[in-house]
């Protein structure tokens, strides 16, 4: 395996004007040269050299500029070699020769596709995420990696799909993980995870969110069914649970403000009463007994 590139950085000495004005003079230089040689009747060794210096040079004064624009840089190899980078915005010369790659450093977002992938829990479910990112390390970028911004994309899309895999759609008990249930977690792991990933191409991961969250079309019906058996489930388990405790409370009050001694039919016919007005989902309707208890 190769070593990896680290960026540095490179501030050309030559600003792109000075460049141009120099090219200029070469090329009035040239000129120069050849009014001599036709004041002297023919060209003389001295003014041949300086001729073929001034026009070969005067190119390179051009060739060499390079504009840098905010938040973008310019990554240079010399045949080949990687010398550095130019991160500064402005108007310079650098050696003709070398390649002038443009990489961009502003903020970049993109939102992967709607991946159809099982939860944790084997339910086949639909996920997409919306991934904020910037370049930190040009040189990681742009050599370390063959299309920095198609791995980012494809990174986005697997860690995504890891992370479905590794949490269920929902918890029923509300303390387990999930990813409808603890979006911030799930956002937050996202994010870990897909920065580890994106390290090699020297990519910063500043957010990642969860966009698109669903039950697959062909199991939807039926999962929104459970939720709802569940959502009843629950309701009517902490409804009971508040019965028993008031009906627990009302004996123990009468019990001890001995308001009336009851024996246990007694007790267990007041017990079922008051649960059946207490869990019931219809108004309950009073039936007043005018003789004994058991009349």
């Amino acid at each position: 395996m190769t070593g990896r590139s680290t960026e540095n950085a490179a501030q050309p000495a030559v600003h792109g004007v000075m460049a141009i004005l120099a090219s200029l003079g070469l090329l009035g230089a040239g000129i120069g040269f050849a009014i001599a040689a036709d004041e002297r009747g023919g060209p003389e060794w001295w003014i041949i050299v300086g001729l073929i210096a001034c026009f070969l040079l005067f190119p390179f004064g051009f060739i060499g500029l390079t504009l840098v624009n905010p938040n973008h840089a310019k990554v240079l190899l010399l045949f080949g070699r990687y010398k550095g980078t130019v991160r500064r915005p402005g108007f310079y010369w650098v050696n003709p020769f070398t390649v002038r790659r443009n990489v961009s450093l502003r903020v970049r977002n993109f939102e992967s596709s709607k991946l159809k992938v099982n939860d944790e829990l084997g339910n086949p479910i639909e996920i997409a995420a919306i991934v904020v990112w910037r370049v930190r390390d040009t040189a990681h970028a742009m050599l370390d990696v063959e299309d920095f911004e198609d791995y980012v994309t494809v990174q986005s899309e697997s860690a995504v799909r890891q992370l479905a895999t590794g949490h269920p759609y929902d918890s029923n008990e509300g303390k387990e993980t999930s990813l409808r249930g603890s979006t911030e977690v799930v956002n937050r792991e996202l994010q870990r995870e897909l920065g580890e990933r994106l390290e090699l191409a020297g990519i910063d991961v500043l957010e990642t969110r969860l966009s698109h969250l669903a039950y697959a079309p062909e199991i939807a019906g039926a999962m929104l069914r459970r939720q709802q058996a569940e959502a009843i489930i629950s309701a009517r388990t902490r409804i009971v649970d508040g019965a028993v405790g008031m009906v627990k409370l009302a004996l123990d009050n009468l019990k001890s403000e001995g308001v009336i001694d009851l024996d246990e039919e007694r007790r267990a016919q007041m017990v079922s009463n008051l649960l059946v007005v207490l869990c019931s989902e219809r108004d309950v309707t009073p039936v007043v007994n005018t003789g004994t208890l058991h009349g």
